[in-house]
């Protein structure tokens, strides 16, 4: 099997993007994956994503339930896994 065999019919995927809002400016806009960042945590209180808002540059930290966690892990987000030190 040849490479071109193997990758024939496959078209290229348009990169994955989230809406977001600030709450500090109250924009709306789409993110990359890149843009954001999720930390998992022991409980949900310790589970968030955040991302620095392009329109008037406040850091923003909201809850992450576990839709939101699966919907960012697969689209290509960069996650860290908080661990207890108890």
């Amino acid at each position: 099997m040849t490479v071109e065999s193997a990758f024939a019919g496959m078209r290229n995927v348009a990169p994955v993007v989230f809406r977001a809002g600030c709450p500090d400016c109250r924009g709306s806009f789409e993110l990359a994956a890149g843009a954001l960042r999720l930390a998992i945590g022991a409980t949900s209180r310790t589970t968030f994503y955040s991302f620095t808002c392009p329109q008037c540059g406040a850091s923003v930290r909201k809850p992450a339930g576990e839709r939101i966690v699966e919907l960012l892990t697969g689209g290509g987000v960069r996650t860290l896994r908080l661990h207890s030190t108890v």
